[in-house]
């Protein structure tokens, strides 16, 4: 694994000894990886952006959907490709999800992630807390409604830390760029449709299609969901459709480009280059053997 800016990228997407590439990154470094690596031979698998949906129906059970959410939005402070970043509600889920989120983000507790109590620590650097705080703003500009603002979170001890507390932005406006963007950050943003099929339409619209999940009591919903919506990872009643490591993590749509993903048997394939040696060997030279 190499850690490094373009300089270093561009000498391993161009070194003729190396021929499979692996990325973890945003989509617009995904796209030139991709692009560059296969122009030299190289086969690649590149994961790029995420804006990971997940759809309330008004059957869900909601304590348990707003914990869940609340744990996969806010964990590591947001800061992971399958966190849960777009809630959309469905009909009447809309009132009672949104007082449940809304509590459970402004009661998390924030601090030094080591200390005892913690439920979400700080962001990576001064650079990503500030990128976050601006883009909250923007939702704000936007039309979006902040329901819970974490911006300007000072931690009594770690006053230079870089903290943001969760926050809710209701009433999203698609095609908006607080819905295009993958914030990155304890953000959670917030839509409203009277149906499954709007939702998941929804959901479909969007560019990235890394994660998608359901919360639903209903069979048929479950069923409809997993046959209808464009995302490689489909939870039910999960809020990090993460799959054990013997199953590939596919990602679609521009969270993903190249042929086999990572884990799984999709990794063993794209790490091995393969051989076929035909032979024939006349009746009369078997003796040698």
């Amino acid at each position: 694994m190499v850690n490094g800016s373009k300089d270093a990228v561009d000498s391993i997407l161009d070194h003729p000894e190396i021929r499979a590439i692996t990325f973890v990154g945003s989509t617009k470094v995904a796209k030139y990886i991709y692009r560059r690596a296969a122009e030299n031979g190289k086969r690649v698998q590149a994961q790029g952006g995420a804006k990971n949906p997940v759809i309330i129906m008004p059957d869900a059970d909601m304590e348990m959907a707003t914990q869940i959410v609340a744990d996969s939005a806010f964990g590591c402070a947001g800061q992971r490709c399958l966190a849960v970043s777009l809630a959309v509600t469905v009909a009447e889920a809309r009132n009672s999800f949104t007082e449940l989120i809304c509590d459970a983000a402004a009661t998390r507790t924030v601090g030094y992630g080591l200390d005892d109590g913690i439920q979400m620590g700080a962001l990576i650097n001064s650079a990503s807390k500030e990128r976050v705080e601006q883009l909250i703003g923007l939702g704000a500009k936007e039309g979006a409604s902040t329901l819970v603002d974490g911006r300007g979170t000072v931690i009594k001890g770690y006053e230079g830390g870089n903290f943001v507390r969760p926050t809710i932005l209701a009433d999203v406006k698609p095609d908006s760029e607080i819905w295009k963007t993958e914030i990155f950050g304890p953000v959670l943003s917030m839509m409203h449709v009277s149906t499954i099929e709007e939702a998941i339409a929804l959901a479909n619209s969007h560019v990235y299609g890394n994660q998608a999940s359901l919360f639903t009591s209903s069979g048929a919903a479950a069923r409809k969901f997993r046959y209808e919506v464009d995302a490689g990872n489909v939870g039910i009643n999960i809020g990090v459709a993460a799959p054990m490591a013997f199953f590939p993590f596919s990602g679609w749509k521009d969270s993903f480009f190249g042929d086999m993903h990572g884990q799984g048997m999709d990794a063993v394939e794209f790490f091995t280059q393969k051989k076929v040696v035909i032979e024939r060997w006349p009746k009369e030279w078997s003796r040698k053997f």
